[in-house]
């Protein structure tokens, strides 16, 4: 008797075994398309400052990207992308989300710029003309 009572003892181990395999093969797939970016697509964006009357790249500028993050159970998270200018005055934010962002420039000398963006393309490049601030006597 002892063969028949071993016998479905390892049918259950197999079975439990096979099971295990699967929850866990399942488990692991969300997580590979989550990793994708499948459900949340991003963008690179590159964005070229320049200023004044000769239209001169403006180094060191910061350049902030902000967005809200829409979530399903909490509430909306927003978030801040802060890069700052090379020397020809370009910035480039590499997973920048697709959608309404703003996009702001701050840079000592200049007017602080701040406007409204839909970013839609995969690779997109803004361009930003800064201003000396008014005179002050």
């Amino acid at each position: 008797m002892k063969p028949r009572v071993e016998a479905p003892l390892q049918i259950l181990v197999v079975a439990l075994a096979l099971c295990g395999i699967a929850s866990a093969h399942s488990v692991q797939e969300p997580d590979a398309k989550a990793h994708t970016g499948k459900s949340d697509p991003t963008s690179r964006v590159t964005i070229e400052v320049s200023g004044g009357e000769k239209d001169g790249p403006v180094e060191n500028a910061s350049v902030y990207l902000k967005y809200v993050q829409e979530r399903k159970l909490k509430k909306n998270k927003k978030v801040e992308l802060n890069v700052k200018t090379n020397r020809e005055g370009t910035a480039h934010i590499p997973e920048a989300p697709t959608g309404r962002v703003l996009i702001q420039v701050v840079a000592d000398g200049w007017k602080t710029y701040g406007r409204w963006y839909d970013i839609t393309d995969a690779k997109q490049t803004i361009k930003v003309h800064l201003e000396k601030p008014p005179r002050w006597y």
